[in-house]
């Protein structure tokens, strides 16, 4: 092997990530072995390494797979025009603003469950677990037979 090859557990060691992510990364086409060993191994560049880190980087602030690829799908490695990044920054905004929507609303309900258990005796069951308990339980009514 030359130097700059990894084989598929070296450049996982590389990027500090398991090799099942690399098989995964490979299956999507994310990335691709660039060469095989004499004994059919398949081989990888610094610049899959490159790739990779890159990858590990734009999920970190919230890009998906998906978004990932339409980054990646430059020719020649050229970087990708902010007319095309754009759009999909917008929508991971987007999303984020929703999940921070939805997490106020988990926190209220666990502020308001805490005010209920504030309230009532310590040595008695927890009024919040028993409502969860038997909201769970209900089931749906069946609709009615007209």
């Amino acid at each position: 092997m030359r130097e700059g090859e990894y084989t598929i557990s070296q450049l996982a060691s590389a990027a500090e990530i398991p090799t099942t992510t690399l098989r995964y990364y490979e299956r999507v086409g994310l990335i691709e072995a660039e060469d095989r060993s004499a004994g059919n191994y398949r081989l990888y560049t610094d610049d899959s390494l490159r790739k990779v880190k890159f990858i590990r980087a734009a999920q970190g602030i919230g890009f998906t797979l998906d978004d990932i690829r339409i980054l990646l799908s430059t020719e020649g490695g050229v970087l990708p025009q902010c007319r095309e990044v754009q759009p999909i920054i917008e929508q991971r905004l987007a999303d984020v603003d929703q999940k921070l929507r939805d997490l106020r609303d988990v926190q209220q309900v666990l502020q308001s469950a805490l005010k209920k258990c504030r309230r009532s005796k310590l040595s008695e069951p927890c009024c919040v677990i028993r409502e969860i308990d038997l909201a769970s339980t209900v089931t749906p009514h069946s609709p009615t037979r007209r």
